[in-house]
């Protein structure tokens, strides 16, 4: 039986300033399970109101409450009071601070890569692998000794493709080999991010580090927790090719997928009836972010496209379209996420509402 809540989650954020920390201020604050409590950035940002200390570019208003908050500097001692903690801290810096929150006793749910592969550390796609969160436990022994854990979300072009072939594997066995080529919104980059001389007109065909993490995160993702549940089955037999992109567009990643089975493979209207049915556990934990269709199909011909699908199911839900036999493999298709929604602030927040239903953490 699912947790209880009893009042709003108590909520600090690591990285207040960027554009994760900003996504994740204008989620949370329309969300009645949380309350922003505390925000957190640099040293040269401590001290001022978050209106001065930040330069807002998310298209919704920053909440006026929100404004007035004084920003602290990203220590613990600073976070009293906080149930839990949202980090959208760059890679550069996010290792030993996520390490102090965690090692002093918060559930720390992160966007940065630092953790993603540690053997005891969940990474989690929310609507993919919830169940993956078993490993906590064990990661509490090993890692923290204290009742604070990290669980990890995934590489952001990581999230979309990876439910889609979540979906596709449980109904129809094991998949042998996926290519794929994203084509990345610029808001993945952070801000300032890419130069305009270099995206306008333009798509430059390499993302540092990203084909890496695709391959890599996917086996892991796609895998299974261990009998004991001390760490992870991943698929070693999964093979994964990705080429990147990044495109001129502000939000939303899109991914052309093909895939060969290692079996015989399905029919196209079972794939489509098997991804529109797909149902994640937190949806059935009656989680508040979860997507009422965690996959949305579409037939339109030449859909789905960022500016039109990014935002089905507030950005929660992959769109999928396309579907049609790969002369080469066995299908392929056109997958749509938005990189800064289910793949990055939405997939913390909707790991944490999960992780609190399955009982890691009390208010």
């Amino acid at each position: 039986m699912a947790q209880q809540q009893s009042r709003p989650i108590r909520a600090g954020i690591l990285g207040a300033t960027g554009t994760v920390g900003q996504r994740f201020i204008v989620l949370l604050s329309q969300n009645p399970c949380f309350e922003i409590h505390t925000l957190g950035a640099s040293e040269r940002s401590s001290g001022k109101k978050y209106s001065e200390a930040s330069n807002w570019k998310i298209s919704d208003a920053l909440p006026l409450d929100i404004a007035q908050l004084e920003v602290k500097s990203c220590h613990p001692e600073h976070f009293g009071g906080c149930d839990v903690i949202f980090s959208g801290l760059d890679a550069s810096v996010a290792g030993d601070i996520e390490k102090s929150f965690f090692e002093s006793g918060f559930p720390v749910f992160s966007n940065a890569k630092n953790y993603r592969m540690v053997p005891n550390v969940p990474l989690i796609v929310p609507t993919v692998n919830t169940e993956h969160m078993a490993v906590v436990a064990e990661q509490q022994k090993s890692l923290t000794k204290t009742k604070g854990f990290i669980v990890t979300n995934s590489n952001c072009s990581v999230s979309g493709v990876a439910v889609v072939l979540k979906a596709i594997q449980s109904r129809f066995g094991k998949i042998d080999s996926v290519l794929l080529t994203t084509m990345q919104a610029i808001s993945g980059a952070g801000y300032p991010g890419v130069a305009s001389l270099d995206i306008m007109d333009n798509v430059v065909p390499y993302i540092s580090g990203e084909e890496e993490k695709i391959e890599i995160e996917l086996l892991k993702i796609l895998g299974s927790t261990n009998q004991e549940n001390t760490g992870f089955d991943t698929q070693p037999d999964l093979k994964v090719s990705a080429s990147c992109n990044r495109v001129p567009v502000i939000d939303g990643h899109t991914a052309s997928v093909s895939i060969k089975f290692a079996q015989n493979p399905p029919s196209l209207e079972e794939i489509k009836s098997c991804l529109r049915e797909y149902e994640c556990e937190a949806q059935k934990l009656g989680c508040h972010s979860a997507p009422k269709v965690a996959i949305h199909v579409t037939e339109l011909p030449d859909r789905p496209q960022p500016r039109l699908d990014r935002m089905n199911d507030n950005g929660m839900a992959a769109t999928v379209g396309r579907i049609r036999v790969c002369p080469v493999f066995d299908v392929k298709f056109t997958v749509l996420v938005h990189n800064t929604v289910l793949g990055a602030a939405g997939a913390s927040i909707l790991n944490a509402e999960a992780a609190f239903k399955k009982g890691l953490f009390q208010l």
